[in-house]
């Protein structure tokens, strides 16, 4: 059987298919790429895939990019949809489904919103600017509610809706700055994660400190 190759840009989100893979006991293989200077994706990167952008996993033939499809693809391809819930239950599953895509389709896209903001100079003191950040707030607060109850985002059960999760309050954070301390059921969850064996396998190889000399 095939082993999947993952594909990892370091201090990216292909992070969180390493921590799946962990979390699911699945064999891999991982190749890392560094960064070029100017923090772009190197070239070889589109060698792999046309858009040269992480996550990139290869299964045989197949080579697939985005996290969620990527996530999607592993847990019911390979791991007999553990991770992920079922229609069966259907108050858990809607929850499931909704972080699940809520990571990328709402959080994360105003966060690199405001990441492009805040490397043009002139757009500091832009209302543009200011609404976005005043939006950020508002998710932080909506996920920081949602999660109080958890111990995970979709109940008593950790998903791969934790693992799209994750990223945009940690890795995230090395891109653009932002205070999670207003949110303290947001840190409670994330050092819910911190404690997570196959987390820590996951980031000791490819989270953003990996590889460096304390």
């Amino acid at each position: 059987m095939p082993v999947i190759t993952v594909y990892h840009l370091a201090s990216s989100r292909s992070e969180r298919i390493v921590w799946l893979l962990e979390e699911l006991g699945l064999q891999y293989r991982l190749e890392i790429f560094p960064r070029e200077a100017n923090g772009a994706a190197p070239a070889a990167m589109k060698e792999i895939h046309p858009l040269g952008r992480a996550p990139i996993i290869r299964d045989g033939d197949i080579v697939l990019a985005e996290s969620g499809a990527i996530v999607n693809y592993i847990m019911h391809c390979h791991a007999k949809s553990r991770l992920a819930i079922r229609p069966s239950d259907a108050p858990a599953f809607a929850r499931y489904v909704y972080w699940l895509h809520f990571a990328e389709g709402s959080l994360m896209s105003v966060l690199l919103i405001a990441l492009v903001l805040s490397r043009v100079p002139d757009a500091a003191s832009s209302p543009v600017t200011a609404r976005i950040r005043e939006r950020i707030a508002q998710m932080l607060s909506f996920v920081d509610r949602e999660v109080a109850d958890g111990p995970w985002f979709a109940g008593k059960a950790f998903t791969a809706a934790d693992v799209m999760m994750t990223f945009p309050f940690t890795t995230m954070r090395r891109f653009l700055d932002y205070d999670l301390a207003p949110y303290p059921n947001i840190l409670a969850y994330l050092a819910r994660v911190a404690a997570r064996p196959a987390y820590q396998r996951a980031m000791a190889i490819a989270g953003p400190d990996a590889g460096r000399k304390a």
